[in-house]
């Protein structure tokens, strides 16, 4: 009587193991299922990651600039660049001097502007995502309402400019003069904003709006 007491039991013991199996079984399926998606997925994106001209690399090699092409210097509005930057071909506005000119509402994602001079221009509700312009100057423009994100401004000049309501997200201001710059409701981000307020010439006030430079730009008291 004993052993087939014990047989019972062990019997019941299997029924109950094998029905929790059966139950957990198209949940852990899932769930496997899942991971090796999300797995795929990183492996499949990871290797399409682009350099883009925000600060992490450092130096750039671009072909010489083509002095010969009469009509370089001028915006052209990219007909398919918009966040990824992307034309047909290399728009170089390198070392063109252009102050004082218009590009309002044009989508200049991706543009060389390496040393040019864009001093006094409207850049209100452009586009400047990617843009290359180390040591450029852009004293007195205006970038009002315009997406400059993930661009590389490292040591130009903005004596003046005007980020007002801009996006500025990943866009690198090492070492550029950003006296007397205007920033109110721009977006900027924690990160980069905790960067921007480290640089030593953001101060002063703006001449056009009169807004108070740190201020506008979300920063504390210089130390």
């Amino acid at each position: 009587l004993l052993r087939q007491l014990r047989s019972l039991s062990l019997r019941r013991m299997r029924l109950q193991s094998s029905s929790i199996r059966d139950a957990v079984a198209p949940f852990a399926s899932r769930a496997a299922a899942l991971a090796l998606s999300s797995l795929l997925a990183a492996s499949a994106v990871a290797p399409m990651q682009q350099a883009v001209a925000d600060g992490s690399t450092e130096k750039f090699k671009f072909p010489p600039i083509d002095k010969s092409k009469k009509d370089r210097c001028k915006f052209v509005s990219s007909a398919m660049g918009q966040a990824n930057a992307a034309r047909d071909e290399l728009y170089d506005l390198r070392e063109c001097k252009m102050s004082g000119t218009d590009a309002g509402g044009f989508d200049l994602s991706g543009a060389l502007m390496e040393k040019g001079d864009f001093s006094g221009t409207n850049f209100k509700e452009s586009q400047l995502s990617k843009a290359y312009a180390p040591g450029a100057k852009f004293d007195g423009a205006d970038f009002s309402n315009g997406v400059v994100d993930r661009a590389y401004f490292n040591g130009a000049s903005f004596k003046g400019a005007v980020f007002s309501n801009a996006v500025l997200s990943g866009t690198t201001f090492e070492n550029a003069d950003l006296s007397d710059t205007d920033w109110t409701d721009a977006y900027i981000g924690m990160f980069d904003q905790k960067k921007l307020c480290k640089n030593p010439t953001l101060q002063g006030e703006n001449a056009k709006t009169g807004a108070p430079t740190r201020e506008s730009a979300g920063c504390g008291p210089s130390a």
